[in-house]
């Protein structure tokens, strides 16, 4: 078998995604499954497949629907996920490479946000005193301000298109699927 005689149907693409549709595309009969040769790749089972792509399509319209709720003020979800990375520690700042690493972006990426938020006056670069090398983003009072005003609607937006569209006993396997998520990374 090739993955040439496969049919692959790419929902992303689809404002009229159905699981149904997901689950109504049989795979081959000899297709691989989990236990193969080594060699050969371990294929996702059927049932794995139609979860992984509904994760990959619900995740992406749910970031989506929190970044347009957003946008409203003025930011992405990325400078919010920066504003309150910086609210939440002391002294309200954080060195650049911590802070790449708690919003999980590249350092790259990172400083061209940094710049954009500096010049929107929303936070400040200053040097370190301890390491000269070092640059600490720092949350600015107009800040704080928009992070006050955003964070109610954001956090509604989080309830309406996650919390509560899942419920309670899949919210709590979904926070138990991802600490296992995380842990497999801590591993490597």
């Amino acid at each position: 078998m090739y993955l040439s005689d496969v049919k692959v149907v790419d929902f992303s693409t689809s404002d009229d995604f159905n699981l149904w549709e997901l689950k109504s595309q049989p795979l081959p009969v000899d297709w691989p499954t989990v236990g193969c040769d080594a060699t050969e790749p371990q294929w996702l089972t059927q049932e794995q497949q139609r979860i992984w792509r509904a994760y990959l399509l619900g995740s992406a319209r749910l970031f989506e629907k929190l970044d347009a709720d957003l946008r409203q003020f003025g930011i992405d979800l990325a400078e919010y996920e920066i504003l309150v990375s910086l609210e939440e520690v002391a002294g309200q700042r954080m060195r650049m490479s911590e802070l790449a690493q708690a919003v999980h972006q590249s350092r790259s990426r990172l400083t061209h946000t940094i710049a954009r938020m500096e010049r929107s006056g929303l936070v400040v670069r200053t040097s370190c005193p301890t390491d000269r090398r070092g640059v600490w983003a720092e949350v600015t009072e107009a800040g704080f301000e928009l992070l006050r005003t955003a964070a109610p609607s954001h956090v509604a937006a989080v309830q309406t298109n996650f919390v509560e569209a899942i419920g309670a006993p899949d919210y709590a396997a979904v926070g138990r699927a991802f600490e296992a998520v995380l842990r497999v990374d801590a591993e490597d």
